[in-house]
C-alpha cells in the first residue's frame, strides 16, 4: 500500500496541524491498518469486543490498503497508528506508559504481573508495539519461575492482556479541535486502553512533540465519533450510547474556554447500537450539506451551550437540531441529503454506515460501495463519490469516517 513510513514520518515539515471542520481539504489522517488483534476475535469473544461477526482478516487488509491507496491519490498524507506508536516506544516514558497500562495487576496477581512486565520491558519497539495492539493469551506469556494458580486456573486461549480490535476505528480515541487535541475517554471496557497507546503517540512521538491539548477531564465519556466539526467555531457532540451528558458538557466547557468554539450543540441520539455515534446518523459532505438518516431528521433536537462571559456556559434549548446548526454556523440553512430512498433502504444503509463519510474535500466523500442509493443520493446533490470496499471492514460497524482521525486540514476559504 501507498503510506508514510516513519523515516518519511520524521523528514516531514514540522508544520503545525489544524483541523477547523468536516470538509476542509484533507492533508493528514491516521489510519490503523487491520491486524493480528483482528485475529483474536472468534464466535466467542467478538460480541465482547464489540464486533458484529468475525472478519477475513485478510480480505479487510486487502479493503484498508483500497481505502488508504484511494486517499493518497487525492494527495493526503496517511500516517498509519503501528508505525508510529513504535516510534513513540522508542522513548522509555512511553514504553512505561504502555506496560502499565497493558499489565493488569489485579487480573494476573503480584508475581506473574511483575514476571510479564519484566518481559515486556526487555522487548524492542516493534515487538512491544504488537503486544500493545494484540494482547497476549495466558499460553503465550513467558514461563515464570514457580506454580501459578492465576496461569493454572486460566485456559491457555483466556487474554492475559485483551487485544485491541477497535483501534481500527482511529476516529474515537483522540479528536483534533484547531491546533489542539483531545483524547477522548472510551465508554465500554472492551476499548479502555485504546486512548493510553493514542495519549502516549501524541506525547511522545517527534512529530506531535509541540502539540497542545483539549478537554482535561477524561472521567467523564466522550468518543470522537461524536464530535462533528460542523464549522469553524461551531461543534456538535451525540449524547447517547457511548457519550454521557457529563463527557459533552465537559468537551463543550473545554473547547468554549479555550476559544476553540463560540457554540457547542450537544445532540441526544437514541441509545442503540446502530446509533452508537452521532457519525452514524449524520455526516457532513460539503460547508452546507450533511448526509443524514431520514428517520431522525425532523425529530433530531440540540441543546445549544455558548460562554455566559462570566467564565460560565450558557445551556439553551431543546431546538431542533438543523436550525440550531445553521443559525450558529451563520448560513440560511443546512442542506439535507436523505440516507436511501424508502424507509426500508434507508435503514438498511444506515446500519450498513451510509452516514457515515470522510470528506476529503468539500463536495468530495470516501463512501462505502454497498450503499448504493445513498450514494446515488449524494451524487445527485453535487457531492462526488470515492467508493471503497468494506464487506469486512464493516464487520465492527464502522465506515470510513470511523476508521479515520484527520490531523490536518486546510482551512475553509
Amino acid at each position: 500500500m501507498t503510506a508514510h513510513t516513519i523515516a518519511e514520518t520524521e523528514a516531514l515539515p514540522d508544520a503545525a496541524p489544524r483541523v477547523d471542520s468536516e470538509v476542509g481539504p484533507l492533508r493528514t489522517v491516521l489510519l490503523h491498518r487491520p491486524g493480528n488483534e483482528l485475529k483474536r476475535l472468534t464466535p466467542r469473544n467478538n460480541d465482547q469486543l464489540l464486533f458484529d461477526g468475525v472478519p477475513w482478516v485478510g480480505r479487510a487488509q486487502e479493503e484498508h490498503d483500497a481505502f488508504a491507496a484511494t486517499l493518497t491519490s487525492r494527495g493526503v498524507e496517511v500516517l498509519l497508528l503501528a508505525d508510529v506508536l513504535v516510534q513513540a516506544l522508542e522513548d522509555n516514558r512511553a514504553r512505561i506508559a504502555g506496560i502499565h497500562s497493558a499489565v493488569n495487576e489485579r487480573r494476573l496477581g503480584i508475581d506473574l504481573a511483575d514476571a510479564l512486565r519484566s518481559h515486556l520491558t526487555s522487548l524492542p519497539a516493534p515487538q512491544l508495539a504488537q503486544v500493545l495492539m494484540t494482547g497476549m493469551t495466558f499460553e503465550e506469556l513467558p514461563a515464570a519461575e514457580g506454580a501459578s494458580l492465576v496461569r493454572k486456573m486460566h485456559l491457555p486461549i483466556d487474554f492475559a492482556v485483551d487485544p485491541l480490535p477497535n483501534l481500527l476505528f482511529t476516529r474515537d480515541s483522540s479528536v483534533w479541535v484547531g491546533d489542539r487535541v483531545a483524547i477522548t475517554s472510551l465508554a465500554l471496557p472492551a476499548r479502555d486502553r485504546e486512548t493510553t497507546l493514542t495519549d502516549l503517540i501524541y506525547a511522545y512521538h517527534p512529530r506531535f512533540r509541540r502539540t497542545g491539548r483539549a478537554y482535561g477531564a477524561h472521567s467523564a465519556p466522550l468518543e470522537g465519533g461524536d464530535v462533528l466539526l460542523l464549522a469553524p467555531g461551531v461543534i456538535a457532540i451525540g449524547v447517547g450510547e457511548r457519550t454521557t451528558p457529563a463527557g459533552a458538557e465537559s468537551f463543550a466547557r473545554s473547547a468554549l474556554a479555550d476559544g476553540l468554539a463560540h457554540t457547542v450543540l450537544a445532540v441526544p441520539i437514541k441509545q442503540e447500537r446502530a446509533t452508537m455515534h452521532l457519525d452514524t446518523v449524520c455526516t457532513m459532505v460539503d460547508r452546507d450539506a450533511v448526509v443524514m438518516y431520514p428517520a431522525i431528521s425532523d425529530s433530531l433536537t440540540a441543546y445549544p451551550m455558548r460562554s455566559d462571559g462570566n467564565g460560565g456556559v450558557r445551556v439553551d434549548g431543546p431546538v431542533p437540531f438543523l436550525e440550531a446548526a445553521a443559525e450558529a454556523m451563520g448560513i440560511e440553512r443546512l442542506r439535507v441529503i436523505d440516507t436511501g430512498l424508502d424507509t426500508v433502504t434507508a435503514e438498511r444503509e444506515q446500519w450498513d454506515d451510509g452516514n457515515n463519510t470522510l470528506a476529503v474535500a468539500p463536495g468530495l466523500v470516501v463512501a462505502y460501495e454497498r450503499n448504493v442509493e445513498t450514494n446515488a443520493r449524494l451524487e445527485d446533490a453535487g457531492v462526488e463519490v470515492l467508493r471503497i470496499a468494506g464487506s469486512e471492514l464493516g464487520s465492527g460497524r464502522g465506515g470510513p469516517r470511523c476508521m479515520s482521525c484527520p490531523i490536518d486540514r486546510a482551512p475553509l476559504v
